[in-house]
């Protein structure tokens, strides 16, 4: 057994013992880890070595995955519940009825699979200021619809040009553009329908529609795949981070802004509790794609469910492009760090899952 392999496994054993002790304290990450390292007072060729080799970042990485649980919060029963939840509230709000391609399309798309993570932040933040799960249902459907509107046209040829998406074929390559077409804006109608469908009074179904509206217009969605594609081959230094920065939050983060921020309105939250919640959730949108751009870079098309590194083909702007790796993992943690700290105020219990799921957003694998 040679000095390096000795050394990594010494290496391992001493990292081990930090997982057990992060378990316990939740203090510790991959990136506090690597500085922690970077301190011990061993200047060797074996060191470096040791740190070059791919297999043990993997490893710094995967100690911190999180197993879900936040101060005995199990997140994944949470998450897999209202997931199924939604399911059964889609599969109804969607029926196979005339015309049938385009409701075979919907139905393809919108029940494909999928985290939920944007109707599961809804349902969370009205039950966070006190709300029925039940009078947030419609609006978790909504915010779903027009998610899936989203991406169904981001995959068009004249967008992103993506063949697979949730592990499956795209909209449009099964049901060809047209039909993808219509059944994305018929998803919008739907989600806008469902929506003014809720049992709340009419000042909260006014603001809730205003914040739907807005996040998917020249305020929020709209505006952030524009520039997105207009920054498509643009140099780094061309481009800066606040320009990466609007794209994101405005091509991912606006619709997750909302969906909290409508659950929080739908359970009666009060404007100071809103406005946390929004601070929130738009920590966790950016989080959300700082990480989708590190996987991007990291992750094969199996293990995402769609097409790895496009972003890089279509010389897209990415926080890794303008960051690297490294400062891009960093960047995440300190996103989740400033998203528990909006909550603070909150009941304790209450916040759990929005703490885990800010968690589950910064660990995923795909």
């Amino acid at each position: 057994m040679d000095a390096q392999t000795i050394f990594l496994y010494l290496l391992l054993f001493f990292l081990s013992l930090n997982f057990v002790y992060a378990t316990l304290k939740r203090r510790l990450t991959p990136a506090n880890t690597r500085r922690l390292i970077r301190l011990l007072p061993i200047k060797s060729p074996i060191v470096t070595a040791v740190f070059a080799r791919k297999d043990v970042h993997e490893f710094l990485d995967s100690l911190i995955q999180v197993d879900n649980k936040e101060d005995g919060f199990d997140f994944k029963p949470y998450m897999i519940s209202k997931a199924e939840l939604i399911n059964r509230a889609l599969d109804e709000a969607i029926p196979l009825i005339e015309p049938l391609n385009i409701h075979e399309a919907m139905r393809y798309a919108i029940l494909a699979g999928g985290k939920r993570v944007r109707p599961i932040l809804c349902l969370a933040a009205c039950e966070l200021v006190g709300g029925e799960e039940r009078l947030a249902i419609p609006a978790a459907c909504a915010v779903e619809m027009i998610h899936t509107m989203s991406l169904i046209k981001d995959d068009l040829p004249c967008m992103d040009n993506d063949d697979l998406r949730r592990g499956k074929p795209t909209t449009h390559k099964v049901f060809g553009e047209s039909v993808a077409i219509l059944s994305g804006g018929a998803l919008l109608a739907l989600a806008f329908e469902g929506l003014t469908e809720s049992n709340v009074s009419p000042e909260k179904m006014v603001r809730a529609v205003k914040e739907l509206a807005k996040s998917i217009g020249t305020k929020g969605l709209a505006a952030g795949q524009a520039m997105d594609l207009s920054s498509e081959g643009s140099d780094q230094n061309d481009v800066g981070l606040k320009e990466l920065k609007f794209i994101h939050v405005h091509k991912t983060g606006s619709l997750l802004e909302a969906s909290a921020v409508i659950g929080a309105v739908i359970g009666g939250g009060s404007e100071e509790e809103i406005e946390k919640v929004r601070s929130f959730a738009r920590c966790i949108g950016l989080l959300f794609q700082v990480v989708d751009d590190i996987l991007d870079v990291t992750r094969s098309s199996e293990e995402l469910g769609k097409t790895a590194g496009k972003d890089k083909v279509a010389g897209k702007l990415t926080y890794p492009k303008v960051l690297g790796i490294e400062k891009s993992k960093e960047f995440v943690q300190r996103l989740k760090r400033d998203a528990r700290e909006h909550l603070k105020g909150f009941d304790s219990d209450k916040v759990k899952p929005l703490i885990a799921l800010a968690d589950f957003i910064a660990n995923r694998n795909n």
